[in-house]
C-alpha cells in the first residue's frame, strides 16, 4: 500500500460520533475570539475587511479549540499568521530534534504529539537530518495512526544535511536541484503525507546557486508537493536575494525562516531581521527558546544526569554556553518565581511577547515538560513592561538597532 494512502486522508465524520483521540481524532471547531469572547461558536467570525491596515494583518489572531470541559482551561492556544502568508500557525508548536527516532521511544513521541495536538498544537516540525531520518518515520507512523483531519494540523521537513549515512556521497546532502527534489520525495513518505506545508532549507548551500535553489523550491510548490517553503539559519541579505531571484523569474519567495532565537541569542532577530519583516513579509518558526535547557535553570549547579547535555554525543552543545550565561539564568529564576511561574514558562513567553515570532518551537523528552511549558501562552500576560526590564537588566544583550 503507498504509504500516503493511510489515516491521514480526512476520514469521514458521523455527526454525534464520539472519538478517543488515541485512535481516532476529537473533532473540534475553530473559532475566532476578537474581542476575547464567542457569541456563536459555529462559524469562523471577524475575518478582515477590505480596508484593514496592513499592519493588523500581521497581528496575532486569537482562537480556541472546543474541547472537553477537562481541558478548556489549558487549550487556549493563541494562532499567528506565517509572516504575511494566509496560513495560521499555532503560536507554540512542537519539534522533533534531538528527541523523535533517538532519545526517546515511539510511544513517549505519541504521547508528546497529542497531548501537543489536544491543546491546540497545528504545527509539528521535523528535518531529514534529524536522527538521519528516523525522527520523520516516527512522526509519519504517529500521524498515520491517530488519524487527525489533514486541514487541521501542518508538518515540515527541511532540507541540506541529507538523511543518508555517513560517509555520504556528493548529491546525498545540501541545496542542489537533484537533492531538494530526493529529499522531498523522502520526506513525503517518511511522513506519509501527500505534500509537505512547510518545506525548509536548513542552511544556506555556497556550492548551489540560490536560484537554482529558489527555482527548485518553486517547481515543488507548482507540483502540489510542497504549500510554502522557507529557510532556515540564513542571513538577511541570503533570504533577501532570495527574494530578488523569484521576483526576476516569476518565481515563489520563501515565506519564512526559522531562527535561533532566545533570551540569550537575539542578534538575528531583532536586528539582522528587522528591515525584512515588513520589506519581504516572512513570518518566523524559532527553535531553542530554552537554549538548550540552560533557561530551565537546571544545569545552575552543574549538569544533572539524564539531561540533554549530559548525553556524549551533545558535548557539542555544552560548549556553546559559557558559565556567565548559566549565572544569568540562575537570577532569571528570582523573577519566575515572583510571577508564579517556572522558568522555562518565562523563557518561552519572553519569546512569546516579541510580535515578529510567528511560533515558538518546544522540545519536550517528557509529558510534564511539554504539559509545563504549553502554559507560556497565558504566561506571557504577566510579562508586563515592568518585568521586561527587570529581564534586560539581568541578560543586558538587547541589541541596539540604528534607524
Amino acid at each position: 500500500m503507498n504509504p500516503t494512502e493511510g489515516k491521514n486522508r480526512r476520514p469521514a465524520l458521523e455527526a454525534g460520533t464520539q472519538h478517543s483521540p488515541t485512535k481516532t481524532p476529537f473533532y473540534r471547531r475553530l473559532i475566532e475570539e476578537p474581542s476575547g469572547r464567542s457569541e456563536k461558536g459555529d462559524e469562523l467570525r471577524g475575518w478582515p475587511s477590505p480596508g484593514i491596515d496592513a499592519a493588523d494583518l500581521l497581528a496575532p489572531t486569537r482562537f480556541h479549540w472546543s474541547v472537553p470541559q477537562q481541558k478548556r482551561d489549558c487549550a487556549r492556544m493563541k494562532y499567528r499568521r506565517l509572516g504575511k502568508a494566509g496560513i495560521k500557525v499555532s503560536e507554540l508548536s512542537l519539534g522533533s530534534w534531538l528527541t523523535f527516532g533517538n532519545q526517546i521511544s515511539d510511544d513517549v513521541a505519541e504521547s508528546l504529539m497529542i497531548e501537543a495536538y489536544e491543546n491546540g498544537v497545528n504545527f509539528f516540525d521535523n528535518a531529514e537530518g534529524y536522527a538521519q531520518g528516523r525522527s520523520e518515520l516516527v512522526m509519519g507512523k504517529i500521524l498515520n495512526k491517530v488519524g487527525w483531519p489533514r486541514d487541521t494540523w501542518l508538518v515540515s521537513s527541511k532540507v541540506f544535511f541529507g538523511s543518508a549515512p555517513q560517509p555520504q556521497k556528493p548529491n546525498q546532502y545540501g541545496l542542489s536541484r537533484k537533492h531538494v527534489f530526493e529529499a522531498c520525495h523522502d520526506a513525503m513518505n517518511r511522513l506519509r503525507v501527500d505534500y509537505l506545508d512547510l518545506y525548509f532549507c536548513h542552511r544556506p548551500d555556497p556550492e548551489t546557486p540560490i536560484e537554482e535553489t529558489v527555482r527548485a523550491m518553486s517547481d515543488l510548490i507548482a507540483q502540489g508537493k510542497v504549500l510554502y517553503w522557507g529557510t532556515s539559519e540564513w542571513s538577511a541579505q541570503e533570504i533577501t536575494q532570495a527574494h530578488a531571484v523569484a521576483r526576476q523569474f516569476d518565481l515563489v519567495p520563501p515565506t519564512a525562516e526559522q531562527p535561533h532565537y532566545n533570551m540569550l541569542v537575539r542578534e538575528r532577530v531583532e536586528k539582522e531581521y528587522s528591515r525584512i519583516y515588513d520589506e519581504l513579509g516572512i513570518g518566523t518558526t524559532t527553535w531553542s527558546p530554552l537554549a538548550s535547557g540552560v533557561l530551565t535553570g537546571k544545569y545552575n549547579n552543574g549538569v544533572p544526569k539524564e539531561t540533554r547535555l549530559s548525553f556524549q554525543a551533545n558535548s557539542w552543545l555544552r560548549d556553546r554556553f559559557t558559565q556567565e550565561q548559566i549565572g544569568k539564568a540562575g537570577r532569571l529564576g528570582e523573577i519566575a518565581a515572583d510571577l508564579g511561574i517556572s522558568q522555562a514558562v518565562l523563557a518561552v513567553a519572553w519569546c512569546l511577547k516579541n510580535p515578529r515570532v510567528s511560533t515558538v518551537i518546544l522540545g519536550a523528552s517528557k509529558i510534564a515538560q511539554l504539559k509545563e511549558t504549553l502554559t507560556a501562552s497565558d504566561a506571557a500576560e504577566k510579562l508586563s513592561p515592568d518585568v521586561l526590564e527587570r529581564i534586560e537588566d539581568i541578560v543586558q544583550n538587547k541589541p541596539q538597532i540604528n534607524d
